[in-house]
């Protein structure tokens, strides 16, 4: 990621922390209106659910800047969601649901370059944790 991408990406995030609580519904939301096969795979309370995906996508942001220090828990991550039945086929829709739940939170001040952006942070990141369940699950 260039140093502007990752510019894009933490300041519009800051824009969105003030509403994390209600971003984390609406992604879900989202998520299970687009791929209703994922909805299974999440057990608890929804809302708890909500703070971790707000609290894990902080730490991601955050540590743009030092990727080095964030992947190895973006690794663990992918391993834990083997766990959960995850597979590399929910990844797509997932991504989507977080493109679409920013344009929605941020409105205008979500324009092409700052689309651009997150999305290459999520491939960046997706494609790490796909890469460890991918060895986890060979082991």
């Amino acid at each position: 990621m260039t140093p502007q991408e990752r510019s894009l990406v933490q300041e519009s995030f800051a824009a969105v922390r003030p509403i994390s609580d209600q971003a984390a519904a609406m992604f879900y939301d989202r998520l299970f209106t687009i791929a209703p096969e994922v909805k299974p795979l999440f057990k608890g309370d929804m809302s708890e659910q909500g703070k971790k995906l707000m609290q894990m996508l902080a730490v991601a942001v955050n540590g743009l800047n030092n990727l080095e220090a964030i992947l190895p828990a973006v690794q663990e991550l992918g391993r834990k969601h083997v766990d959960y039945g995850v597979t590399a086929a929910h990844y797509q829709p997932v991504g989507e649901a977080l493109l679409w739940t920013l344009e929605q939170g941020l409105g205008e001040a979500f324009d092409d370059d700052t689309r651009a952006a997150w999305a290459a942070a999520y491939g960046l990141l997706a494609g790490v944790m796909c890469d460890a369940a991918a060895e986890a699950q060979a082991a």
